[in-house]
């Protein structure tokens, strides 16, 4: 499909935690360069340093290791492109800042802040271009000398990008087509900051993805206006041959569909917005994350795969290779999709039931030993095969399972209310002592010796085994009553009988 050798990059800022949306561009960009078998690059932008913080680049690492993306190249990789973090390539960037203002292409600015703020008031719409920038210091309107002096008394200024008023900036993307905007509404953006030595986003992304040779651009649809200045830019260094192709992907938007989808829809409806726990390290607020929500990797890369993407037929539940073979940027849809939160909970509730029992218990020992529950995994293992279809988290199945490893502490009132009969402590006595001559104690066999009592008693079916469902679980709940049987064992069987007559009669 294309020529160039494809490789793609996943560029995130560490100012924070990583939002679902980038977890999502990133799983695209993934399974892009894995289908085109290229390479996916992580570089990360930390050129602003006033909202860097610390902690947040191994966050966005150990998020991807969690959910199975690999890079081939990044800090944490290496690879023959590097550095791979903005802030260790200062020296790169200053060369071609240099470049463009030697060819007339940028200038230097020496607006102060206030100064600045101050124009803001005096015109409602104001911008820094063609049109106001012989207003402003900067060097297009001082003297060499003056100029030379600002610097030289180490005044603070920025780079400013040049732009020609009244071109047609035509952006080619894969997803929304061509996409044309006139010069003039784009103002003369900062490309460098002498503050820090840094260069602001716009610069940096060119040069980095130039010199690191990226093919495609694959990101969010907030990053669309920039797209026209970056064409600038692209053509002001001549690098017009070299220029990747845009893919511009679509909101991920709030449950209800109006809007950017938010940490606060998150809170308010109870459901993460991050790949994994975080905690801001100045507030200490702790925001929980899918990992620690009980999620799946798998799944949740399944269900963010449908957010803006489909395989062109009625298929939601696919395996990672089978989203690597059908993926295509093209078939990326325009318009925001809706986090439907619920259908993330259907496609965990679905990876689980695909999974083998076992695996399913090696998940559900951590929370077996949080309740103070050592079982062998063979008894687990049989537990989590008669319950784990009822469960959308494998930290569910506690509820759905403890009265395998843990006799009732209690009992339902309303269960006791309507099964619990005169007559009950003295049938359930009988049924122990049928179950205490037994010598095999599987479920067909205890089925069998306990229907055939039944039968001989003419005694009524639900009566009895309504009470004895209530002894063995606590309340009106489980699975097949002689699997539990089974899992618990006959003394444990016995003992609870005992124990509900004790606690009931």
């Amino acid at each position: 499909m294309f020529r160039r050798k494809i490789r793609v990059r996943f560029a995130p800022s560490p100012t924070g935690p990583l939002h679902i949306g980038g977890v999502r561009t990133a799983f695209y960009n993934y399974l892009f360069a894995t289908k085109e078998k290229g390479d996916l690059i992580l570089r990360i932008e930390d050129t602003d340093s006033q909202r860097f913080v610390p902690g947040a680049e191994e966050y966005i690492i150990e998020s991807f290791d969690w959910l199975g993306i690999s890079f081939d190249e990044g800090p944490h990789k290496g690879g023959n492109y590097g550095p791979y973090r903005q802030s260790e390539r200062k020296s790169i960037y200053r060369q071609y800042v240099d470049r463009l203002i030697s060819d007339g292409l940028a200038y230097i600015a020496f607006d102060t802040p206030a100064e600045l703020e101050a124009k803001r008031n005096e015109h409602a719409n104001f911008q820094y271009d063609a049109s106001t920038r012989m207003s402003m210091r900067n060097t297009l309107t001082l003297p060499p000398t003056e100029t030379a002096a600002l610097i030289e008394a180490g005044k603070q200024y920025v780079v400013r990008i040049k732009i020609e008023p009244n071109r047609t900036i035509t952006v080619n993307d894969l997803i929304r087509g061509k996409v044309s905007v006139n010069s003039s509404i784009i103002d003369d953006k900062v490309l460098f900051k002498s503050s820090d030595g840094l260069p602001t986003y716009h610069l940096a992304n060119i040069v980095d993805d130039h010199l690191m040779e990226i093919s495609q651009v694959i990101r969010g649809e907030e990053w669309l206006p920039s797209a026209p200045l970056h064409v600038i830019l692209y053509q002001y260094f001549g690098w017009e041959d070299s220029m990747p192709q845009f893919a511009h992907l679509p909101l991920l938007l709030k449950p209800e569909g109006n809007g950017k989808l938010s940490k606060r829809d998150g809170d308010r409806l109870g459901f993460p917005v991050f790949p994994l726990q975080w905690t801001d390290p100045k507030t200490g607020e702790t925001a929980t994350g899918y990992r620690e929500a009980g999620y799946l990797p798998d799944a949740l890369l399944n269900f963010l795969a449908l957010l803006g993407w489909n395989p062109g037929d009625d298929r939601e539940v696919l395996s990672i290779e089978e989203l690597i073979q059908l993926f295509s940027i093209e078939k990326c849809s325009k318009s925001g999709a809706k986090f439907d939160y619920k259908k993330g909970e259907w496609f965990n509730h679905q990876y689980i039931q695909l999974k083998s029992n076992a695996e399913i218990a090696d998940l559900f020992l951590p929370i077996l030993k949080e309740h103070g529950v050592d079982a062998p995994i063979d008894k687990v293992i049989k537990a989590v095969s008669l319950v784990k279809e009822r469960v959308n988290f494998v930290k569910d199945l506690w509820e759905q399972s403890a009265f395998f490893f843990i006799p009732p502490a209690s009992y339902d009132e309303k269960t006791v209310k309507k099964r619990w009969k005169e007559d009950s402590a003295e049938k359930l006595t009988e049924l122990a002592g049928i179950l205490q001559t037994l010598t095999g104690f599987s479920a067909p066999e205890t089925e069998q010796a306990v229907m055939s009592w039944l039968t001989s008693k003419a005694y009524h079916t639900g009566d009895i085994m309504n009470v004895f469902r209530l002894a063995l679980v606590g309340e009106a709940k489980g699975p097949h009553l002689f699997d539990i049987t089974e899992i618990i064992g006959k003394e444990e069987t016995i003992y609870r009988i005992e124990k509900t007559i004790k606690n009931l009669a």
